[in-house]
C-alpha cells in the first residue's frame, strides 16, 4: 500500500516539475521538434543546391531568356520549338542509344569481372585495386587519353594495327564519320563504368553462403546452372540498384562526351546534355537550353520508375506471396 501511494506521489510530482518546465524546455523534449531540427540542415542544402536551380530551370525554360537579358514568358514555346528541331532529334536518339550500349557493355563485363576477382587469385588485392582506376581517375583527363588514342594521326591503336600487326594499310579515323565516332564514345564510358559495376557486384557475391554453391554441387548442378538459379537470384537487389545508379549516370553524361567529341562531327554524337549546353551557353539562348535540360527528367523518372517497381515486386526472391 505504501509503495501505491509513493508511486503516485511520484507521478504527482513529476507532472508538476513538467508544468514548471518552460516552453523551450517541453520543446526541445518534443521528439517532432527534434526530428526537424536535426534535418534542417541537410534540408536547407537540398533547398539551396537543388531545389533552387531545378526551380529557376524550369522558370528559364518557360521564357525566351538570353545571357545578359532577362527574357519574356513563353509558356511551352521552347518545348514546342526544340520538339520540332532536327537537331534535337538526333540528340534524343544519340542519348538512348549511348546510354543503352554502354549499359548493356558496363554491365557484361563488370559482372564476369566480379566473378573472376571473386575467385581465390594470385595478388587479388592488387587486382582489385587496379580495378578502380578507370573510376577513380578524373573523368576529362581519362577522356583526353582516349581522345589522344583515337587520333587519325596519332592513335596507339591505328599504330598497333596498321605498323605491329599489320592489319591494316591505313589509320583509322575513330572521330570522323558518325557511327565510328558513337561507337568510341561507348566503348570509352564502359572502360570507365566497368569498375563500378564489379566493385558493387563483387560486394554482392561475397554475401553469397558457399553453402549454397556445395549443396548444389552435391545436387550435379553445372557452373551455367549454379550462376543462373544461384548467383543471379541472389545478386539481382544489388544489380538492381547499380543498373539504376549507372543508367542515370551514363544518361546525363556530358564531361566524356563534350571532351572527346564536343558533339560532332556534324552533330552526330550530340547528346541531350551537351546539346543543353552548346544551346544555353555558347549560344546564349538560355531558355530554349534550360528547355533541352528539363526535358531529360521524364526520361530519367521513368528508368528510376521502372527499377522501382522492379524491386517492389521481389517475387524471384520472396516468393509469390510478395505484392
Amino acid at each position: 500500500m505504501d509503495i501505491a501511494v509513493e508511486e503516485v506521489d511520484a507521478v504527482a510530482a513529476w507532472r508538476a516539475e513538467r508544468r514548471r518546465e518552460s516552453w523551450l524546455a517541453r520543446l526541445f523534449n518534443a521528439r517532432p521538434f527534434l526530428i526537424v531540427l536535426c534535418l534542417a540542415p541537410a534540408i536547407g542544402l537540398l533547398v539551396v543546391f537543388l531545389t533552387y536551380p531545378l526551380g529557376l530551370g524550369f522558370w528559364l525554360a518557360l521564357t525566351d531568356s538570353t545571357i545578359g537579358q532577362r527574357g519574356h514568358f513563353v509558356g511551352l514555346a521552347n518545348f514546342v520549338s526544340i520538339v520540332s528541331d532536327p537537331v534535337f532529334q538526333l540528340a534524343v536518339f544519340n542519348t538512348i542509344f549511348y546510354t543503352a550500349a554502354a549499359t548493356v557493355g558496363k554491365f557484361s563485363l563488370g559482372l564476369w569481372l566480379a566473378l573472376l576477382l571473386n575467385h581465390h587469385l594470385p595478388f587479388k588485392a592488387f587486382l582489385r585495386a587496379i580495378v578502380l582506376l578507370p573510376w577513380i581517375v578524373p573523368t576529362v583527363l581519362s577522356a583526353i587519353v582516349w581522345w589522344w588514342m583515337y587520333s587519325p594521326q596519332f592513335s596507339i591503336i591505328s599504330y598497333l594495327l596498321v605498323n605491329v600487326l599489320h592489319l591494316r594499310s591505313t589509320y583509322i579515323d575513330f572521330l570522323g564519320a558518325a557511327w565510328p565516332a558513337r561507337w568510341s564514345l561507348v566503348a570509352a564510358n564502359v572502360w570507365r563504368g566497368i569498375p563500378f559495376v564489379a566493385v558493387i557486384t563483387l560486394a554482392g557475391l561475397q554475401t553469397i553462403s558457399p553453402s549454397l554453391y556445395e549443396a548444389a554441387l552435391l545436387d550435379g548442378a553445372s557452373s551455367w546452372q549454379r550462376f543462373r538459379f544461384i548467383t543471379v537470384p541472389m545478386l539481382m537487389p544489388i544489380l538492381s540498384v547499380a543498373l539504376t545508379l549507372s543508367t542515370l549516370f551514363t544518361f546525363s553524361d556530358f564531361q566524356l562526351v563534350y571532351a572527346i567529341t564536343n558533339g560532332g562531327p556534324f552533330n552526330t554524337t550530340q547528346i541531350m546534355a551537351t546539346l543543353a549546353y552548346q544551346v544555353a551557353i555558347p549560344g546564349s539562348q538560355l531558355g530554349q537550353g534550360a528547355a533541352i535540360a528539363i526535358s531529360m527528367i521524364p526520361f530519367l523518372i521513368a528508368l528510376t520508375a521502372l527499377n522501382y517497381f522492379g524491386l517492389a515486386r521481389r517475387k524471384w526472391q520472396q516468393g509469390p506471396a510478395n505484392e
